[in-house]
């Protein structure tokens, strides 16, 4: 049996081969962007990303309503810097 450590290794990000965070660095590191993103759309999208990965191990639809608060948040960030 595993031992998970609630900082190092919490059990609802480490259900899976890798982790979350490993996961949440991958989509940064090498995407060629062809919106503007700046710190704060990269951390709406990571976290959307983080309650999307864990919502069905730690609080259900909770996470589920953050993730798409912070998806909303993103979406108008972007549409506000979009033409009309």
């Amino acid at each position: 049996m595993n031992k998970f450590d609630p900082v190092d290794q919490p059990r609802h990000y480490a259900n899976s081969s890798i982790q979350c965070i490993d996961a949440m660095a991958a989509m940064v590191e090498s995407v060629e962007f062809d919106l503007p993103i700046d710190f704060h759309d990269a951390h709406c999208w990571q976290t959307a990303f983080k309650y999307l990965w864990r919502w069905h191990n730690k609080n259900g639809v909770e996470d589920l309503r953050k993730c798409r608060y912070y998806l909303d948040r993103l979406i108008s960030r972007i549409e506000a810097r979009e033409p009309r």
